[in-house]
């Protein structure tokens, strides 16, 4: 249950040792104080997860009718949809989104967070369960409802909505091998901050190596046009592992640069090699072919955050955590199925 006081600046004034005016000087970034008493303060209200109040007067007790949604990127085909499905909610209630975005890097997120925080949101929807300690430290001091999304494979600071990104990897696997491609190539994005392709990734190479499949070969890019880079990815592994009978994309905007790599080289898809990526992308639905795909619940999960954001802004008493785990579904298309 998640019913905590906000912090205050006497919080900060006893845990830094200090008074509430100096505390006050300090994140009014007043230059009458001294270089070690500003690190004092500064230290304990980052490890408390402080967050000064910018609404001021009378309206400094109460809530505003905002709710943060903290997303790494707009580009991603992903996060749209999400956002879909967070209006959806909350054009039913007096409640607005107001968007932040990280670009996958956890000292931006940790700004982002500050600043959305300092302006007292109803509650707060972030992407992901892997932040930094001081971004955590944050959202746990807050007193709000955080719904964390995307993600179920973690501990998540409050409620948190999403799919198991290693069970997706699993169930792909399993696909994948009950069609008999024994030589698989996995292309990708570069992911120590792409955690949720690193868990699908795990799960897809732990469930091969129980089949007694090895990944043959690996390729991974970090920018630019997906679908150009989707066929210089695509062109690049098979020329250096002609053998692969079977390539595993983390997203569809990739495989679908693959794909049409493969049919302009002639190539016959699925017999000579088949494809699968992962989001489930609307747009692809034109391609000469049908990319196999997993379904990653992307509208469902923005609803269903937007939903715990609702009902506790709305409830008279404190409401428990909520942990919502999706099903995400594979879609063989025309490229899986030999």
């Amino acid at each position: 249950m998640t019913s905590k006081r906000p912090l205050t600046l006497r919080d900060v004034s006893e845990a830094s040792g200090v008074s509430e005016m100096t505390v006050s000087r300090v994140l009014r970034n007043r230059g009458d104080v001294s270089t070690s008493t500003r690190e004092k303060v500064l230290a304990a209200a980052k490890e408390l997860g402080y967050v000064p109040n910018k609404i001021a007067g009378s309206l400094a007790s109460q809530r505003v009718n905002l709710v943060a949604v903290i997303i790494p990127s707009m580009s991603n085909m992903v996060f749209p949809e999400v956002m879909m499905g967070i209006s959806e909610v909350l054009d039913q209630t007096d409640l607005q989104p107001v968007v932040g975005i990280t670009h996958y890097k956890p000292g931006k997120e940790e700004q982002v967070l500050f600043e959305m925080l300092s302006w007292r949101p109803s509650g707060v929807i972030i992407a992901g369960l892997e932040h930094s300690d001081a971004s955590r430290a944050m959202m746990k001091a807050s007193g709000i409802p955080i719904v964390e999304i995307m993600d179920v494979d973690g501990t998540p600071v409050d409620s948190c909505v999403g799919i198991s990104h290693r069970r997706a990897g699993r169930m792909m696997a399993e696909a994948i091998a009950k069609e008999g491609y024994k030589r698989i190539g996995f292309l990708g994005t570069k992911m120590p901050m792409d955690h949720r392709a690193r868990k699908r990734f795990e799960g897809f190479t732990e469930t091969l190596a129980k089949h007694g499949i090895e990944i043959a070969d690996q390729e991974f890019y970090d920018g630019g046009s997906a679908l150009a880079k989707g066929r210089e990815m695509t062109e690049a592994i098979l020329s250096r592992t002609p053998d692969l009978d079977f390539l595993y994309y983390s997203n569809d905007m990739i495989g679908a640069g693959g794909l049409l790599h493969l049919r302009e080289k002639g190539v016959d898809v699925p017999s000579d090699v088949g494809l699968a990526g992962f989001n489930g992308v609307e747009l692809l639905q034109g391609l000469p072919s049908k990319l196999a795909t997993m379904d990653a619940c992307r509208l469902e999960i923005g609803r269903k955050a937007a939903e715990i954001i609702a009902a506790r802004y709305s409830a008279e008493a404190p409401q428990d955590p909520q942990i919502i785990e999706l099903e995400p579904i594979i879609s063989a298309g025309d490229t899986l199925h030999r």
